[in-house]
């Protein structure tokens, strides 16, 4: 689709994080929002139909008979947003190694110090231990997002 619109000398976005597939011959990279396609147009020149009946469209996200807008502020920050998490994956995410201590950064385990054990084939999630019982370790199964390193003791 995107290459569709880029065809036709649209200005495009379609935000991607990276993921890490079991099979290698997978897609490497998933939509940050599925389904859609930020385009930059000027929809008084060219009208909604242009994008109504492009193949493998479903046409603009509209209310009523108008075209949704987004400011250049939040195609930025989405933007940055997604940047930002891929940076985290390759910065955090691929150093972790089996006994590195993590942080619980959010969900109902934040703020809990676990140790790594592994990466889950074909999901980006992680298994880590967490000390919940004097030395005895509760492995548990998160979002390899949530965590972080631990402030230094």
């Amino acid at each position: 689709m995107w290459q569709e619109v880029r065809r036709r000398g649209f200005s495009t976005f379609y935000p991607r994080l990276r993921v890490r597939p079991v099979n290698p011959r997978a897609r490497k990279t998933r939509p940050y929002f599925p389904g859609y396609l930020f385009v930059q147009a000027d929809l008084a020149a060219v009208g909604l139909v242009e994008f109504r009946w492009m193949p493998h469209a479903l046409g603009l996200v509209c209310f009523g008979d108008d075209a949704a807008t987004v400011s250049s502020a939040l195609v930025l920050a989405i933007w940055k947003r997604v940047g930002t998490l891929n940076d985290e994956d390759t910065e955090f995410g691929q150093r972790l190694r089996q006994g590195d201590r993590v942080l619980v950064r959010e969900g109902l385990l934040a703020g809990y110090e676990g140790v790594f054990d592994t990466r889950l084939a074909g999901q980006e999630r992680v298994r880590i231990l967490l000390s919940l019982l004097r030395n005895r370790y509760v492995a548990v199964e998160l979002s390899e997002t949530s965590l972080e390193r631990p402030p230094s003791r």
